[in-house]
């Protein structure tokens, strides 16, 4: 049972309960710390969300939205070239998940396997078609997937939003040259 609130409320729950999961891991986690990052009552907590597994479903699929959101509208932007719009993208859609929390995550996945249920198909789905839209021309795809993949690798690599970006702009540069 979800119950019905503010929109700024149930969102601000959201990000109070991401940055939670962000600084203790998933298991770590209780809804007592959640409760007490939101300032909310732990029954409180409890109306919104009947579990710790569905608040943590809402908080994902909520950042994702709002990344995918983010990296659809910066891929329209035809007047920003391309290379500043993919290292934006890129770095909204992964930068800003690197080092411990992106271990914690997949672990969490990989020993959960329906806790995300289709968000671990819907929004990666979303993100490579703003980014294929972008990049025209028959090798389009091969291209994004390419991208992405590199920037799997350098997410697990780095402990840093910056070293990330970094070395990403460095694989933009030989790909797009």
């Amino acid at each position: 049972m979800t119950a019905t609130v503010p929109i700024d409320r149930r969102m601000g729950v959201l990000a109070s309960a991401l940055n939670t999961f962000a600084r203790f891991g998933y298991r770590k986690t209780s809804m007592e710390e959640i409760a007490r990052a939101a300032q909310i009552s732990r029954p409180g907590l409890y109306f919104l969300f009947d579990s710790k597994e569905q608040l943590f479903r809402a908080a994902v699929a909520q950042a994702l939205e709002e990344d995918v959101v983010e990296v659809e509208r910066v891929m329209a932007e035809q007047a920003v070239p391309l290379r500043d719009r993919l290292l934006h993208s890129f770095d909204r859609w992964a930068g800003r998940y690197v080092g411990p929390m992106t271990r914690d995550i997949q672990a969490v996945i990989d020993e959960n396997p329906g806790l995300l249920g289709d968000l671990i198909d819907l929004y990666p789905r979303r993100f490579a078609k703003s980014i294929a839209r972008a990049i025209v021309g028959p090798d389009g795809d091969a291209l994004t997937q390419t991208l992405i993949s590199v920037s799997i690798g350098i997410k697990h690599q780095v402990d840093e939003r910056e070293q990330y970006r970094e070395r990403f702009a460095v694989a933009l540069d030989l790909l797009l040259r």
